[in-house]
């Protein structure tokens, strides 16, 4: 009897042992459903202002769902997802970038464009009031590496015009270009009109006829492996239907 009680005993604890271990999916669902589901979106820093308000409207929709957002350049951002950063959906200032990432991209489509801007300090101390004042002898310029989309459209305009910019600085981001000028660092400074619109008047203005001919669309794509991929092609549909198109627009960029 002792040795029936025992083995009774001991086909209880497997049963016990089975259920914790097929327990995992339900175990995920319940910390999803307690909130703790997280969607990992990178995107151009030119982005930083309107997907934030995506992503907090999105957040508002989905209990439980937290966007954790990653801004940088374009390139920046597609080299880490190509080696493996954490990112379920993936928006860029340009479609090389996207590109870049061939079938980890599902199925991109166009939401954005944007088009270049010169910013100065506040009341345009320079007097820059063309492409071409970016070159005077007392002006300090900056703009992006060639590798991000800020930069590899200041050289379509640089090849457009015939002019070179003789920068001080090639930053990673249009961000930073803008932090330069905005901190005194640059006189000037070539950005997206979307950057300058949310710098207010912490800069102002200068446009070129050049820069009209010269236009960035920006694609945004779930990505495969993604840890809920319904999820993350929800936050795809949310950026390109009419209240992520709103916010975008009321920010200055362009229709796809």
């Amino acid at each position: 009897m002792r040795r029936l009680a025992v083995a009774f005993a001991t086909i209880g604890l497997l049963l016990v042992a089975g259920c914790s271990g097929t327990g995992g999916s339900d175990s995920g669902a319940a910390d999803s459903a307690a909130g703790s589901t997280t969607l990992d979106v990178s995107a151009a820093a030119s982005l930083k202002k309107t997907f934030t308000a995506i992503a907090n409207e999105f957040e508002e929709q989905h209990d439980g769902v937290t966007v954790r957002l990653s801004f940088d350049g374009s390139s920046t951002l597609a080299n880490q997802i190509q080696q493996g950063a954490p990112a379920d959906v993936f928006a860029s200032a340009d479609e090389k970038n996207m590109d870049k990432l061939g079938d980890l991209a599902v199925d991109p489509k166009v939401f954005a464009t944007n088009t270049l801007v010169i910013v100065t300090a506040p009341g345009n101390p320079r007097g820059i009031r063309s492409f071409a004042d970016l070159n005077k002898p007392d002006v300090t310029t900056v703009v992006c590496q060639s590798a991000q989309p800020c930069g590899a459209a200041t050289e379509t305009v640089e090849r457009n015009t015939g002019i070179t910019v003789d920068a001080a600085s090639e930053e990673q981001s249009v961000s930073a270009v803008l932090t330069k000028v905005t901190t005194g660092q640059a006189d000037a400074g070539v950005v997206y009109v979307t950057d300058a619109r949310a710098a207010g008047d912490m800069v102002a203005t200068v446009t070129d006829p050049a820069f009209a001919a010269v236009i960035n669309s920006y694609p945004i794509a779930d990505l495969t492996g993604a840890g809920d991929p319904e999820l993350a092609a929800q936050f795809v549909d949310l950026v390109l239907g009419p209240i992520g198109q709103g916010i975008l627009r009321d920010a200055g960029f362009g229709a796809p």
